[in-house]
């Protein structure tokens, strides 16, 4: 059997661990895969890719970005905002699926975000064999309680904090960071516990500064000269709006600079010297975390695994420990946000951690 295999959407830690595990449990059966590059483009005739053999992929399971490479804009750009859809035009899924089917590729595995798998799900409504595999950092996928990248997303912004801690006792200063996750507060809140912030700002809550100013005020009074505050980059406060540094023209708005807006209101309202050091794609970066080099792994492996049942249209999911699959169209339906009464933000809340709200 030959399959392909492609990387959609943004970079994160961890698709070469999937590509590792999809490799490895093909060869074990005797079957070929083809690496398409580039995400979709790679699938335009004649189709640009590479046998993947296991010789060729042993110790890529360290490595961070992706062998393949991935795009996130071009001609299957599915995406187009918060919970827009664009259909593929058909003459170029025709294309697509022709370069395919010239390769007697027999099923494709597309590993993505929510855009790159609403471009998937309409490849199998096309008639396609497809299976999908969930990557983003921004672990904002529906029907997955995690997607790879996810974890060392936090633990970049972890070791960012614990570097921020010590310049920012040095000189009594607010240090406010600004991380990723579009419109989900995932890797704030996450980040933010581990790396001791004092408030956390995150899209599902909208916050009043006055309300963090109270609790950097009452860190002086009791001692504690400095603070950490974490901004996810769409975050918004009360009666407020998100803030963009960029509007595509096609596909979703870039958002970006509420970091650098709480920063200058916190000094004026705190009267303390504050900084803002935006995160950006060095979240993106470097080698994933063992977390994400294992699940990666067993994604990879599980995506197999469906081909061969020929359980199609489906998407691999990771639920309780367990990795299972749900249908793609389930898990593209809707964002997966955190609960603003959920038990993490009450543990972050229980230990004085604050919200804005």
């Amino acid at each position: 059997m030959r399959i392909g295999l492609l990387n959609g959407g943004g970079d994160c830690p961890g698709l070469n661990a999937v590509t590792h595990g999809v490799v490895g449990a093909a060869s074990q059966k005797g079957w070929e895969v083809y690496g398409f590059k580039q995400g979709y483009e790679g699938l335009l005739s004649p189709g640009d890719y590479k046998v993947l053999k296991v010789e060729k992929t042993e110790g890529i399971l360290k490595l961070g970005g992706t062998i393949l490479g991935s795009s996130n804009k071009g001609n299957f750009t599915s995406k187009v905002g918060e919970g827009g859809i664009r259909e593929i035009p058909k003459q170029l899924m025709e294309e697509a699926i022709e370069t395919l089917n010239q390769l007697a590729i027999e099923a494709l595995i597309c590993v993505g975000g929510d855009g790159s798998l609403s471009t998937a799900q309409q490849f199998f409504e096309a008639g396609f064999p497809v299976v999908g595999v969930p990557k983003t950092i921004d672990n904002d996928l529906g029907a997955t309680a995690m997607t790879f990248g996810f974890d060392s997303a936090c633990h970049s912004v972890v070791d960012a904090l614990d570097r921020l801690q010590t310049t920012a006792e040095s000189h009594k200063r607010v240090m406010v960071l600004e991380v990723m996750g579009r419109h989900a507060g995932w890797i704030a809140l996450y980040g933010g516990i581990g790396g001791g912030a004092c408030s956390i700002l995150i899209p599902e809550i909208p916050f009043e500064l006055e309300k963090v100013a109270e609790t950097i005020r009452q860190r002086d009074e009791d001692g504690f000269f400095h603070s950490l505050v974490v901004v996810a980059e769409g975050a918004a406060p009360v009666g407020g709006t998100q803030r963009y540094e960029k509007t595509k023209e096609d596909g979703e708005s870039r958002l970006g600079g509420m970091g650098d807006e709480v920063a200058e209101q916190l000094a004026a309202l705190t009267g303390k010297e504050t900084r803002c050091t935006t995160l950006g794609h060095l979240q993106r970066g470097g080698s994933p975390t063992s977390l994400d080099r294992v699940l990666g792994t067993r994604f990879g492996v599980k995506a197999v695994k469906l081909i061969e049942e020929k359980r199609f249209g489906r998407m691999v999911s990771y639920q309780q420990y367990h990795v299972g699959s749900v249908p793609i169209e389930e898990a593209v339906r809707e964002l997966n946000l955190v609960d603003p009464e959920g038990e993490v933000v009450e543990s972050a809340k229980a230990v004085g951690i604050c919200f804005g709200n």
